[in-house]
């Protein structure tokens, strides 16, 4: 990239709450509804809403099935939110002035 295109920034992963979901679960593999909403200290409803939008967008993939009668969600990262992850830091680089240059 040549220019500064900071309109090319990918607005799912814009979001502070979005964008922390998908480093979390790049790290994570799996997790569950909990530990997504307890790593992103954000409150259920909030999670929720964020966690929707990902799996719309194709960057989350979720498997619901019980455990011992009850309900459990597990979230993990597709092979397009580990792109658009990386996509996503690398274009903030090159948003970046780069180094050795002279600065004014």
């Amino acid at each position: 990239m040549t220019d500064f295109d900071h309109a090319a920034i990918d607005e799912i992963l814009h979001s502070r709450v979005r964008l922390a979901i998908v480093a979390f679960l790049a790290g994570a593999r799996t997790a569950d509804f909990s530990a997504v909403r307890a790593a992103t200290k954000t409150t259920d409803g909030n999670a929720s809403i964020h966690l929707r939008k990902l799996e719309d967008a194709g960057y989350i993939a979720v498997q619901k099935h019980f455990v011992a009668r009850r309900p459990q969600t597990l979230y993990s990262l597709t092979e397009r939110g580990r792109r658009a992850l990386l996509a996503y830091v690398a274009h903030l680089e090159n948003l970046l002035p780069k180094s050795g240059g002279t600065q004014p």
